[in-house]
């Protein structure tokens, strides 16, 4: 629907821009019908033979409209358009197991032919189904290096183990086994005589083992899981000499010998690619003289082994590819912890490919088959072979949600039976010199296909009744569409003017406005048409001149960033980008992350990338943030469904491809990351968990969490505390209060018992102190003046 509108928006511009100014039709180089039609999709070529004054060929190149009001009949229009049908549509199936395989329809429609005319998109539906109880063939390739012989020593009854489990997912299992080492040859493996036969001869800690080989086809796909049992019981381990294995051989050989080992057409293909160590690569093999590239063929002699491991290099990744996906094989990488980034960094290269982490001993083996598994049937994703290259495709995806994703070829988070679809958008940019293409258009690892039928209306049905030296080209040029092919040295809209004839007064015909140089000073005037140099640096073209298509913006040197057409000083961008310059794609699933949301919630898509707008938010989906609220939250649910199964994802199939990080348990949380962010939470049982985030240069986030979470008690309620704190403050009180009322009182009598004891020490009474004197005194009042006198004038004061 995007798409479209944008379609309509260019149409709306192209006629309103005719009113005004020249348009993309009449301004364009178009000599001829087909010329025309290549220009846009909204132009059209008018073939009558009066239609306009014959000044300028490129009139008769315009929108419909345009030429409907300048007298074009419409029986006398040029205009394709493109159209679609339907040529296969069977019904999707609803169970595997209901008819017999070669009628389970998984995705319909199944074939349907297009034609296009250039920049002209068609639109159409495609549904995909998971269906139930489908039938699933599963190949165990294990590497036999001497590594591996614990491992060897766990899966000696995995047959019976994996066939319960897978049968509570299917009907119909199938089991086989193979194996590999390594080429036999130097310096890969040990080549002196004594180790023909014995590689680990004079090796102490294990003496014995079997001649080493590339790889051996041991027991091809069957229903009877006990012959598993009974041939892996007899294997033993081998011995090479350098790390790496060989084991991209094996992986070539174990998808294109499809005979030998029994795939069948109507089945999931999973190939476990167990190892634990790193593969070889093209190239490796010149170490050793090969110089033959691999030719992806197969090369099984009649005991299963491969006859070409010391004549062919090893396949290229983009080999290995093709084959896995030509035979809609699932590859699981089953490695150890080691070497998981390694092999990560592979699936990105290798379409339909998953890793697993696999147990030092493969303990673990059945649960991680059980869970690739599910990984893969809870997605579908388009694949797209053998596309024209003058094609492009466009897909907007609508998954279980109903919300449509353009730009998205695949969905996830499904489950078995769950129906997706696709809005896909084919669209020609161009007319090849061939007329028929076929593509094809799959889900990854499935059977079911859809085949694209291609043809271009890129012909003008007038071109059919051309007229050879017509009278109305004056006898020297072919008439067809309305117009005059002329013999050389003619020229004219009816070849009747020769090169060179020209006057003061047709030179006005042939400028654009008055003052303007003659043909834009681009080209010379005949005939009262402009004729155009050439240039070195591209094609002049117009009524005047005044067009070229290098006169456009360009992207790191290149026109139109390679993503567009110039015309006329603008970029017609092709499908998918836009810009000045073409130069931003619209593409948007590789913003999308592993929850599905766009950059994860933390910036925003511009030009097919995300620009991360969170503080601390980085990665190519803004995904790695240890410093955002939420990172704690989102690492909070990974803990809980990988280690304790528990929380929102823990009956969720999406905890293994969401939760990729590595996690460490240890026993206490040191600081020796400066970077780690430290988070707690709360589980159900009320126990404190702790656990780090931090992130690695190498891109990989590391969670290190406790081994035993912390035990905390129910919660007080808050009346309680709120009694218990003014309780204590009261208590506090009285006892200080208290504390200073005895202090007091030990202080006064203290002072008093002081005073007592200065008074008892007193060397005199107050009655005997010789210094006191009684403030009162008596005297006896004589009656007579004498005594009066005798006392005023003796008596004491």
């Amino acid at each position: 629907k995007t798409s479209l509108k944008v379609l309509n928006y260019n149409k709306y511009k192209t006629i309103n821009a005719s009113k005004t100014s020249l348009n993309v039709c009449s301004s364009g180089s178009s000599t001829s019908c087909e010329e025309c039609l290549l220009i846009h999709p909204s132009c059209s070529w008018c073939s009558q033979q009066d239609f306009g004054s014959g000044r300028t060929l490129t009139s008769r190149c315009d929108v419909k409209e345009n030429l409907l009001r300048r007298g074009c009949d419409v029986d006398m229009m040029e205009s394709p358009s493109s159209k679609l049908s339907i040529l296969g549509n069977r019904p999707l199936s609803s169970k595997g197991s209901e008819s017999s395989m070669s009628d389970v329809v998984q995705m319909m429609p199944q074939r349907i032919a297009v034609s296009l005319r250039p920049g002209d998109p068609q639109w159409f539906e495609l549904q995909v189904r998971q269906v139930e109880d489908y039938p699933v063939d599963l190949y165990y390739l294990m590497d036999l290096s001497l590594s591996m012989k614990d491992d060897l020593d766990t899966i000696r009854n995995l047959g019976t183990k994996l066939a319960q489990e897978m049968g509570q997912l299917t009907s119909n299992f199938r089991l086989g086994f193979g194996s590999f080492v390594d080429k036999n040859m130097s310096p890969f493996s040990y080549t002196a005589p004594k180790y023909q036969e014995n590689p680990c001869s004079g090796y102490k800690p294990f003496p014995n083992c079997v001649p080493t080989f590339g790889f051996r086809n041991i027991l091809s796909l069957t229903e009877r899981v006990d012959r598993f049992n009974e041939e892996v019981q007899k294997q033993m381990v081998s011995r090479n000499r350098d790390a790496p294995e060989g084991g991209f051989d094996a992986i070539l050989q174990a998808a294109v010998c499809k005979e030998d080992v029994g795939w069948r057409k109507e089945a999931y293909h999973l190939l476990v690619f167990a190892t634990d160590d790193v593969p070889h690569l093209a190239l490796d093999g010149r170490l050793g003289g090969l110089v033959t590239p691999h030719d992806g063929q197969c090369h099984l002699d009649e005991k299963g082994e491969y006859s070409a491991s010391t004549r062919m290099d090893y396949p290229s990744l983009a080999l290995l590819g093709e084959k896995l996906a030509e035979n809609n094989i699932f590859l699981i990488f089953a490695v150890t912890k080691r070497l998981y980034v390694i092999y990560k960094n592979l699936t990105v290269l290798i379409p339909g490919t998953t890793v697993e982490i696999l147990d030092q001993d493969s303990k673990n083996v059945i649960q991680l088959i059980v869970a690739a598994y599910n990984n893969i049937r809870s997605k579908v994703e388009l694949s797209v072979s053998d596309l024209p290259d003058d094609v492009g495709l466009s897909f907007t995806a609508t998954c279980q949600d109903g919300k449509p994703l353009p730009g998205l070829r695949k969905c996830g988070d499904m489950k078995i039976g769950d129906t997706v679809s696709f809005n896909v958008s084919v669209e020609a940019r161009g007319c090849p010199g061939d007329a028929d293409h076929t593509f094809t258009i799959k889900p990854v690892g499935f059977r079911d296909r859809l085949e694209v039928f291609v043809d271009y209306r890129c012909d003008c049905g007038c071109s059919r009744t051309a007229q050879v030296n017509s009278s109305v080209c004056s006898s020297i040029g072919t008439y067809h569409c309305g117009t005059c092919a002329c013999e050389p040295g003619y020229l004219g809209a009816r070849c009747e003017c020769q090169e060179g004839d020209a006057s003061g007064s047709s030179l006005s015909a042939c400028r654009q406005a008055e003052g303007r140089q003659v043909c834009s000073g681009r080209g010379e005037c005949s005939c009262n048409q402009c004729l155009c140099y050439e240039s070195e640096f591209g094609k002049i073209y117009g009524s005047f001149c005044e067009c070229d298509d290098f006169s456009c913006p360009r992207h790191k040197g290149v026109l139109c960033s390679g993503h567009g057409e110039c015309h006329c000083g603008e970029c017609k961008c092709h499908a998918g980008f836009i810009g000045d310059n073409c130069n931003c794609s619209t593409e948007t699933s590789s913003c999308l992350s592993d929850d599905g949301q766009m950059c994860s919630g933390r910036g925003s898509c511009v030009c097919g990338r995300c620009v991360c707008s969170e503080p601390g938010a980085f990665g190519d989906t803004c995904d790695k943030c240890p410093t955002c609220p939420d990172a704690c939250a989102t690492k909070r649910e990974c803990v809980e469904c990988r280690l304790f199964d528990s929380g929102r994802l823990a009956d969720n199939q999406t905890c293994q491809r969401r939760c990729k990080d590595e996690i460490i348990t240890v026993k206490t949380l040191g600081n020796n990351d400066p970077g780690a962010v430290l988070c707690l939470y709360k589980t159900e049982d009320d126990c404190v968990m702790k656990f780090s985030y931090s992130e690695h240069d190498s891109g990989l986030s590391v969670l290190t969490v406790l081994e035993e979470p912390g035990h905390v008690g129910g919660g007080p309620e808050a009346l309680t505390v709120l009694l218990a704190v003014v309780g204590s403050i009261l208590l506090v009180g009285l006892l200080l209060l208290a504390i200073w009322k005895l202090i007091i009182t030990v202080h006064d009598r203290r002072e008093f018992a002081r005073f007592q004891n200065a008074r008892s020490r007193a060397r005199y009474e107050m009655a005997s102190n010789p210094l006191y004197k009684h403030p009162v005194s008596t005297h006896f009042v004589e009656t007579d003046f004498d005594v009066l006198g005798k006392s005023f004038n003796g008596g004491v004061h």
